[in-house]
């Protein structure tokens, strides 16, 4: 875990009542040659997944609705007076598995749709300041043959699926109906892609 310019000194627990909160205090080594002792706090929940689903024949996109208490304490007020309702892209943890294992599992609980391929697409640390975690990033295709469970979540998850028209969900960024930041990063990369192919036209 050591690196030339840090050296770990302690890593002290502070709270492991969900994931793990630590504080760590290392030693730095500056562009100016000099060493320095500091502390910050990391909070390690593992690493996760999230993926967009699209039809390219209808154009539309595969989201999901649920409550967010972290975005709720913060304001968001996106779906009513008080709701905490935060519109995102499929995602959930690895668990142990590999990503791509991780994100055709939390398709089928969260979505329902059963999925056979996907396309990796980056990899990208959402919140580097004080998070660990590392998302893994897919997109994949469905049509109105793939096959279907429920979906919904499990346990005491609550989700919604939204089918939308693609261009809406791109407006919904723009009129703050959108504001997840890996479901913006997935849609603007898929538009990205329409354009390319566009251009080759």
């Amino acid at each position: 875990m050591d690196g030339s310019r840090v050296q770990i000194t302690e890593d002290k627990i502070l709270s492991d009542n969900w994931y793990v909160l630590k504080r760590y205090t290392f030693n730095y080594l500056g562009k100016n040659g000099q060493w320095t002792t500091q502390q910050r706090e990391a909070y390690d929940r593992g690493n996760g997944a999230t993926i967009l689903l699209y039809n390219p024949e209808a154009d539309t996109v595969i989201l999901t609705r649920q409550f967010r208490l972290p975005t709720f304490v913060n304001g968001n007020r996106t779906g009513g007076p008080s709701d905490g309702m935060l519109i995102e892209t499929c995602a959930g943890l690895l668990d142990n598995d590999d990503p791509e294992t991780a994100i055709l599992r939390e398709t089928e609980e969260e979505t329902g749709y059963k999925l056979t391929a996907v396309q990796k697409v980056m990899e990208a640390y959402m919140s580097p300041g004080s998070v660990t975690e590392k998302l893994f990033f897919y997109l994949a295709e469905y049509t109105t043959d793939t096959e279907q469970t429920a979906g919904g979540g499990i346990d005491e998850e609550e989700i919604d699926r939204l089918e939308l028209p693609f261009s809406q969900a791109l407006a919904m960024m723009k009129t703050g109906e959108i504001q997840d930041g890996k479901t913006i990063m997935l849609l603007q990369y898929l538009r990205l892609q329409q354009l390319d192919k566009q251009q080759e036209l």
